[in-house]
């Protein structure tokens, strides 16, 4: 999936700007990925096993053995895959240059899809953060000031898929929270309803954006014919 967003970010490519925020974009993916690939072989090497649902049975309060460094160490990389895959802080600036690409791609990926993975995986890894509380207050601070980082910084973009990222990137840091806080049902549902949303707006957003202008030219016209009237003409 990394790698097909980054090549759809780089789709116009014979402009430069493209091409160089498609590699920005599969640089923090690789990034991303190497910290997932670590947490994994690091939780195999310790526990003996990578399957989450072996170690805790979707179940938070049973052990896996591991110790609390060895947790915390874990649930940390872990978080970094996260923040990676899902555009948290400090990893936000690949998201508004990804918005490069066409427009069905913008919303099938960081609309609905690739923004979301984060989450997920998140939720799936839940047992193993909740044996560590480090990593519990981390994941709740990085959600927590991404989510801030987001809202404030959607108020002053000029372009509406930049905004809509920006939005959506709001909602990702939300949902981690949630998560933080224990509360996975209500993230699930929150994930899929933003997802769908989002994805809508996305596909809207041309349109709406063609329609304003010509809204806008109506208007100049009608202006323009109002002042081109006789003074006696009502």
């Amino acid at each position: 999936m990394g790698l097909s967003s980054a090549l759809l970010v780089g789709f116009f490519h014979e402009r430069r700007a493209p091409v160089e925020n498609a590699l920005r974009v599969f640089a923090v993916y690789r990034v991303s990925d190497a910290a997932m690939l670590s947490a994994a072989v690091l939780l195999h090497h310790w526990a003996g096993s990578g399957s989450l649902s072996s170690l805790f049975l979707d179940d938070a309060s049973v052990s896996s053995g591991l110790s609390t460094g060895e947790t915390t160490v874990i649930a940390l990389l872990l978080i970094a895959a996260v923040a990676g895959k899902s555009a948290l802080l400090p990893f936000s600036g690949w998201l508004p240059r990804a918005m490069e690409g066409p427009t069905p791609s913008s919303a099938v990926y960081y609309g609905a899809l690739s923004i979301h993975a984060g989450c997920f995986l998140l939720m799936r890894a839940y047992p193993l953060l909740a044996q560590s509380p480090l990593a519990v207050w981390c994941t709740a601070l990085v959600g927590g000031v991404t989510a801030v980082y987001a809202t404030l910084t959607a108020r002053v973009q000029s372009d509406v898929k930049s905004a809509l990222a920006y939005a959506a990137l709001t909602q990702v840091g939300i949902i981690v929270v949630e998560i933080a806080c224990g509360l996975l049902a209500l993230a699930f549902v929150h994930m899929l309803a933003h997802a769908c949303f989002r994805l809508l707006q996305f596909m809207r957003a041309p349109n709406a954006i063609h329609e304003l202008h010509d809204l806008v030219r109506a208007s100049a016209a009608s202006t323009e014919a109002t002042h081109s009237m006789p003074p006696h003409t009502y």
